[in-house]
């Protein structure tokens, strides 16, 4: 249970980001292969603050700092036509403030639910991706993080099978959605409700399919869900535990800038705890709530909307809107069971600094509310927060990238 605070806690927030690209060129400007590597180093402060109640997943209420270091190297070669092989080894090592716990909107991205004080090593993806040409305009496609440089047509299916992020390619947003670059909380970066399959560090093994059209784009995908909730370990049987996940996208033009619209669904098939159920143990037993002794098979979804609207050259807005049952413990993300996040963003372009980016945003966040008269019982086993949080953030940051 997170324990409330009587303020709003102050955040300082700093990071560097670095890029190195070394591509290999074939014909017609496409890559045959690429390597590239990206450091980010976050650290982040909060002064003391009063605490109403305190337990052992609460935010500590005593003055800290608490710092996260990663080195990512992205390589990737193209198998055959349409198709590319990546795979990103990373090093990690920090923590997030309180062992992120403490806030469900939480203040950064680049925390996960386990840390480390030295670096060690992972493997975050490795999938393949296939794309397919239906036809229509052809556009060049720029050299990137898993991404090599060719072409693609208007029309196509893009196949993607291995080890990677649900978020990677569902609510995905230009303005707001990679801490790495952009905003930090993960209520902004993701629709807060979006209760996503993975793992402890946010990945998981899945496929998806994307069919782009025109002015529209379907994308489904289903993955794996962890063994347990919020652990470390996959789910190792194979339909046993999975997630659905279904988006519908339209691409327009508002007063000739370009933007989407996105309409995201997910489902889940787990074994989870119900609040309730526990909660009712709890209070004919007198003794804690225990959401792990109530586990088995639920369903759990939830939807969410997601906008970015290009203002200009250099602007651009960002919305989103979520909501998801809450009678059921988060499974893999955070508990925030509605959400509405809103934001504006901007380059460093006007000041010849194109890379550097700024922004403010700010996000609502409302999690499941147990009765009253079960509340005293639940507050040292659930990470729910009975209340709205909002979060105002501000960014900066800039990515100087060199080419070998």
């Amino acid at each position: 249970m997170r324990g409330l605070v009587s303020r709003p806690l102050p955040l300082l927030v700093l990071g560097l980001s670095l890029c190195d690209l070394s591509p290999a060129k074939g014909d017609e400007g496409s890559e045959d292969w690429g390597l590239h590597g990206q450091s980010t180093f976050v650290t982040q402060y909060h002064p003391g603050f009063r605490s109403l109640f305190q337990g052992p997943n609460s935010l500590d209420p005593h003055e800290q700092a608490r710092e996260t270091f990663d080195l990512t190297l992205y390589g990737g070669i193209r198998t055959w036509s349409g198709a590319e092989l990546w795979v990103n080894p990373e090093a990690d090592q920090g923590f997030g403030l309180s062992n992120t716990l403490g806030v469900a909107g939480f203040p950064s991205g680049e925390a996960y639910k386990v840390g480390a004080a030295n670096p060690y090593p992972r493997l975050p993806r490795a999938f393949l991706r296939q794309t397919i040409n239906l036809g229509g305009e052809p556009s060049n496609i720029e050299a990137g993080l898993n991404q090599l440089a060719g072409t693609q047509t208007a029309d196509r299916v893009v196949l993607t099978l291995g080890k990677f992020g649900v978020v990677d390619v569902f609510d995905t947003n230009r303005y707001a959605h990679d801490p790495r670059s952009d905003f930090l909380n993960w209520s902004i970066i993701d629709a807060g409700s979006f209760d996503y399959a993975a793992d402890a560090w946010g990945y998981t093994i899945g496929a998806t399919v994307e069919w782009y059209e025109n002015w529209w784009t379907i994308r489904s995908g289903l993955f794996d869900l962890s063994k347990t909730p919020n652990s470390k370990a996959l789910d190792p049987q194979v339909f046993d535990q999975y997630q659905f996940d279904e988006e519908l996208e339209e691409r327009h033009s508002l007063f000739g800038q370009p933007g989407k619209l996105k309409l995201l669904g997910f489902l889940s098939h787990g074994r989870m705890g119900s609040y309730n159920e526990a909660t009712a143990i709890a209070l004919q037993t007198g003794l804690p709530a225990d959401i792990a002794a109530v586990r088995k098979s639920h369903n759990k979804s939830g939807l969410s909307l997601n906008l970015e609207q290009q203002l200009a050259d250099d602007i651009g807005m960002f919305a989103r809107a979520g909501w998801s049952q809450g009678q059921f413990e988060a499974f893999e993300f955070t508990d925030i069971n509605k959400t509405i996040s809103l934001g504006l963003s901007g380059t460093g372009q006007r000041w010849g600094r194109p890379a550097d980016t700024f922004g403010v945003a700010v996000a609502v966040n409302n999690a499941h509310r147990l009765p009253s008269d079960s509340l005293p019982l639940a507050v040292s086993a659930f990470w729910s927060a009975m209340g709205d949080w909002c979060i105002p953030v501000l960014k900066a940051s800039s990515r100087p990238t060199t080419a070998l």
